[in-house]
């Protein structure tokens, strides 16, 4: 009974939602609770915000830039899903076999992480050099279509089902 009980917990698998920004929160929660996986949200004690609904799970980190991703990359699970725009902590998870997806509902991947920093550093070397580019566009009713959907594909996977 008790190797039952162990190899129910490692399928157990937990969606960890990079929150200071994040637009998708109550798609996540839906979706999560459709699969009955946990959610938690991490974010730093600056964007403190009271509990929205009882079955929200937060957790407050110091206002460091990069703690809210130490915080998710030192608790994450192989097979855990992690939602984030942060391209360079999705390049640090996807080596640990973590599913990871953009708030607009596109999954990070092997294949094309290194093209993303590369950008990314493109981006920065404009900015510090005076020169700005526009922000991201406004998330549109078909961006969080396309996450629900994707995240809905993401949990059918993990519970082998074929959506």
């Amino acid at each position: 009974m008790e190797g039952w009980r162990i190899s129910l917990l490692e399928k157990e698998r937990t969606i960890f939602v990079d929150a200071d920004a994040c637009p998708v929160k109550d798609e996540v929660l839906k979706t999560a609770a459709d699969f009955d996986v946990k959610v938690v949200f991490v974010a730093s004690f600056e964007h403190f915000q009271v509990t929205r609904k009882e079955e929200e799970n937060w957790t407050y980190v110091d206002p460091h830039k990069e703690a809210a991703d130490l915080y998710i990359a030192n608790h994450v699970r192989s097979g855990d899903v992690v939602v984030t725009q942060d391209i360079g902590l999705a390049s640090l998870l996807l080596g640990k076999k973590i599913y990871v997806m953009s708030e607009r509902g596109y999954l990070f991947e092997e294949n094309s992480i290194d093209h993303a920093l590369f950008r990314r550093h493109v981006a920065q070397k404009l900015r510090r050099s005076g020169r700005y580019t526009k922000g991201p566009k406004k998330l549109v009713k078909e961006d969080r279509e396309r996450f629900v959907k994707e995240l809905q594909k993401i949990l059918s996977k993990i519970e082998g089902f074929t959506y």
